[in-house]
């Protein structure tokens, strides 16, 4: 008996009609089940757990089937794990013809594929070349254009194609062709684009799972797949990484329009997402017999790694130089008046942070500019917008197509920006102009209707088709991204520090008392100055002397610089519970609910790798306090219930409402180490604290702040907890008065 449809035999010559799926998008095609195979091969259905046949393909008969069942080694089939790629399980004897079989397992099924067993070549095998002698080529290459050429020119060697491309997608989606190596009477398509809707998600998704395909015909004929068990459906057969399975009628047609007979891709991934692809056409049938496909599928695993590893390089370069400007911005800052306006007074390291052609500081109804940027009343239209999004970092290309409150902004196309507080409407912005750009696309990228059939037919043109891009910039970088936010934390530090020393007035300094006066003059210029000589001369000591220093030495100047640090932290916490008590309040209605939203994304974001659940109250109230002064209170009480609760594999903690005759507020809840109610009126104390320092960081002072802002507030503290049962703290402040609060001369609320 002969082998029906022996793949060895001379092709047909002429298309054969494809039925076609009746689909209205491309994306509902069941391109995984398919329930058909291509028919130069042969395939087995197997039950997961019996090894029993349950469906083959049509090109066999049943006795063939089972037959080739029986030469199967089936202890190495039982082996096999779910959704691993396909391995190589042997050759079989079939009716005088060699098969060569691989097989992989889905969740019910074994999916063994044969093909014939080609003879073996004298000389290295491929892989092996691609090691020996590919891979360092590769290693050499100075950048990601020169990989891509190396690896179009190797495949063209291995595959003898016709043509080779290989091409990367852009966040859209859109393939642009990196190289090309192409014989005569090939169309060149270097430096194209390829439109995202030629290949449909869930093909892209399937391009990540099975990294390899091969079509050596597009005028086959589908082998439908028959099923010899009650119940199964060739539909319900998964062919994700089936060599053999049929592709998509719509995909053979885009072939036939591409002058294309045969194909292969070869899929680049890294870090599990489909960063591009390596292609190949001919205009005539052409298969590849295993050992090559084995080492063009080893290509593009190599081929990934070196582009992973090129993209890594320069992304930690592009951050370490924009950190290097994120410190000189701060160190400027640090050193002056601590005003956000200080960074558009000396631009070039806030424009050379986010490759800028424009900047602006926005604080309210306040704008300064630095550069090429839109209008004022722009800016501040844009502002607004950018805040109501409640984002704390927003970047778009195309500005001019924000629908703002007065309309879309004129003038630079790109804007990139960071919001620096939840209350007021304070951020700062960066500002790209156009670039026009030309794409050149492989055919027209615009999606072909629907046919009067109902059917889903690709574009038949690939000529280049030329489309003008205008009204966008150069798109923001992730390290871009990263920087700005990097220096939105810094920034953030500087403007509370800053509010906190301008809310202090000749009023309230007349009720601190001339002790604390002193001593925190003693503290600011007694000790500050002479930790910061310890540590600078520390580092001078290891900057001249570090190749003659012993280990030992060395650890012992890093201790006393660290000791130094320590006691610069103390200091600097006590001179802020000092100004605590100093600064001027300026009361208004807080939305705590807003407030409490940001702080959880913040604490969120430094503690990353931990898992918290935050259980927030639906009614938090609004309460009638300084807003950054309440901030930092809320602040320190969910710092707090973060950091004692370290220690929990999933940590609850809860905010909840407080409502009570006197005035409303919050409470803070955790499950986290707790503490004795003994030592309860020792915890608001200043550098109180309850747990070892080597246990739990801090300086003992936060829930002193607390209190003190509280207090200032006319309000009350509290605290309970049990050992290793957690703890909750919480406060109430007064409700605002019926008659609002009496402005003083200068505007700032009178503190009673």
């Amino acid at each position: 008996m002969a082998l029906l449809n022996n793949p060895s035999s001379t092709p047909n010559s002429s298309p054969a009609p494809s039925p076609g799926p009746d689909l209205s998008l491309c994306e509902q095609e069941p391109i995984r089940i398919p329930g058909a195979i291509q028919p130069h091969g042969w395939l087995l259905v197997l039950d997961a757990q019996t090894l029993a046949v349950v469906a083959r393909g049509a090109n066999w008969s049943p006795a063939q089937a089972l037959q080739a069942q029986r030469e199967l080694p089936l202890a190495a089939l039982a082996a096999l794990t779910p959704d691993t790629a396909p391995v190589m399980v042997g050759d079989i004897a079939l009716e005088a013809q060699r098969l060569s079989a691989t097989a992989h397992r889905t969740a019910q099924h074994v999916i063994v594929e044969f093909e014939p067993a080609a003879l073996r070549e004298a000389g290295e095998a491929p892989i092996y070349s691609l090691s020996r002698i590919f891979l360092p080529r590769l290693q050499q290459a100075a950048d990601v254009a020169e990989l891509a050429a190396l690896a179009a020119e190797e495949m063209k060697r291995l595959t003898g194609f016709g043509r080779c491309l290989v091409y990367r997608f852009d966040e859209a989606g859109h393939g642009q062709v990196l190289a090309e190596q192409i014989d005569e009477g090939y169309d060149s398509y270097s430096g194209h684009h390829f439109p995202a809707s030629d290949i449909p998600q869930q093909a892209r998704e399937l391009y990540v799972l099975n990294q390899f395909r091969l079509i050596p015909d597009a005028h086959y004929t589908p082998v439908p797949l028959v099923c010899e068990a009650a119940g199964l459906k060739p539909e319900a057969i998964d062919l994700s990484q089936a060599q053999l399975r049929s592709v998509s009628p719509v995909h053979l047609e885009y072939m036939r329009h591409m002058g294309t007979r045969a194909s292969m891709s070869v899929s680049i991934v890294i870090d599990g997402r489909l960063w591009g692809l390596i292609s190949c056409h001919d205009h005539g049938a052409r298969h590849l017999p295993g050992a090559v496909r084995r080492a063009c599928e080893h290509m593009g695993q190599l081929l990934a790694l070196q582009i992973q590893a090129k993209e890594a390089n320069q992304r930690v370069s592009e951050r370490l130089e924009l950190r290097k400007i994120t410190l000189e911005l701060v160190s400027h800052l640090s050193e002056g008046d601590g005003t956000l306006a200080r960074l558009v007074r000396e631009p070039a390291p806030l424009l050379k942070l986010a490759h800028a052609t424009g900047a602006a500081v926005v604080l309210d109804d306040q704008v300064w500019t630095t550069g090429e940027v839109p209008g004022h009343d722009d800016i501040q239209a844009l502002a607004q917008w950018i805040s109501g999004l409640g984002r704390e970092i927003y970047d778009s290309r195309s500005v001019a197509h924000v629908h703002a409150p007065g309309g879309p902004v004129r003038g630079p196309a790109g804007v990139l920006a960071i919001s620096i507080s939840q209350v007021h409407r304070h951020l700062v912005m960066w500002f790209r102009p156009e670039v026009v750009q030309t794409v050149t696309w492989a055919g027209d990228p615009r999606k072909a209707p629907m046919a009067t059939d109902g059917r889903i037919h690709p574009r038949r043109s690939f000529a280049s088709w030329v489309e003008h891009v205008s009204g966008q910039s150069e798109p923001w970088t992730e390290s871009q991204r990263l920087a700005v936010a990097e220096l939105r934390q810094a920034l953030i530090g500087i403007v509370l520090r800053r509010a906190e020393e301008l809310a202090a007035v000749a009023s309230e300094l007349g009720r601190v008392n001339k002790e604390l006066e002193a001593f925190s003059y003693t503290v600011s210029h007694d000790l500050r100055a002479p930790m910061r000589h310890i540590a600078g001369y520390v580092d001078l000591v290891v900057e001249l002397e570090g190749k003659r220093l012993g280990e030992r030495s060395a650890r012992y100047l890093g201790h006393v610089k660290d000791a130094a640090a320590f006691a610069g932290q103390l200091v600097d916490a006590l001179l802020d519970f000092s100004r605590l008590g100093r600064a001027a309040l300026k009361r208004r209605m807080v939305n705590t609910a807003t407030l409490v939203e940001g702080l959880v994304q913040e604490l969120s974001r430094l503690e990353g790798g931990r898992k918290v659940e935050w259980i927030i109250a639906p009614d938090l109230p609004q309460l009638y306090a300084d807003p950054l002064l309440l901030q930092v209170a809320v602040r320190n009480l969910m710092a707090n219930a973060l950091k004692y609760s370290r220690e929990r594999a999933q940590a609850h903690i809860r905010i909840d409402a407080v409502r009570t005759d006197s005035g409303d507020g919050l409470q803070v809840q955790d499950d986290g180490v707790g503490f004795q109610m003994k030592y309860v009126d020792k915890l608001f104390g200043v550098f109180q604290r309850l747990h070892q320092a080597e246990d739990f960081e801090g300086t003992g002072i936060g829930l002193a702040n607390v209190k003190r802002i509280v207090e200032r507030h006319g309000g009350s503290v509290w605290a309970r907890g049990q050992v290793n049962e957690g703890a909750s703290f919480g406060f109430t402040l007064p409700r605002a008065p019926e008659d609002g609060a009496q402005p003083s001369a200068n505007g700032e609320e009178q503190d009673a």
